[in-house]
């Protein structure tokens, strides 16, 4: 598959991105390989294995945020070969999280590995957390 494919997929996966900040899982459903090694971390956690558990997961995620948009996708870095690829991204949302009723910013740190399946490019994994700054050593340690 051609790095042309690639970019397409990418610009598919920010759209359904921006539905996923409105509380809409299943255009990112959609975008994902539905095998059993697919991974994902989400910034709730835990990190789950295999396309059902991803899906369930995806679906109580995307019940967090409502009336949500896109600010921008800052790409850091991209690398793509016959077999996978991924991106490094910065991801800048505004959204009402959890049960609140306010629209409040925030950001993403993103990787995302794809790989050609059934002639697209389709995510096998998504580690996404809100780590966007420099952290102390002892942001390691929980409160």
């Amino acid at each position: 598959m051609s790095t042309v494919d690639f970019v397409a997929a990418v610009e598919q996966t920010h759209r359904a991105l921006l539905e996923f900040v409105k509380g809409n899982p299943v255009p990112l459903q959609e975008r994902y390989s539905h095998q059993d090694d697919v991974t994902l971390a989400n910034p709730f956690g835990p990190v789950v294995r295999g396309w059902e558990q991803g899906a369930a997961t995806m679906e109580r995620a995307a019940a967090y945020y409502r009336d949500g948009e896109g600010v921008g996708f800052e790409g850091i870095a991209q690398c793509v070969t016959p077999d996978l690829a991924y991106t490094v991204e910065m991801e800048r949302y505004k959204a009402k999280i959890g049960g609140r009723e306010d629209i409040a910013p925030f950001e993403l740190r993103v990787t995302t590995i794809f790989r050609p399946e059934d002639g697209t490019w389709k995510i096998v994994h998504r580690h996404a957390d809100p780590i966007t700054t420099v952290q102390g050593p002892e942001s390691l340690l929980k409160r």
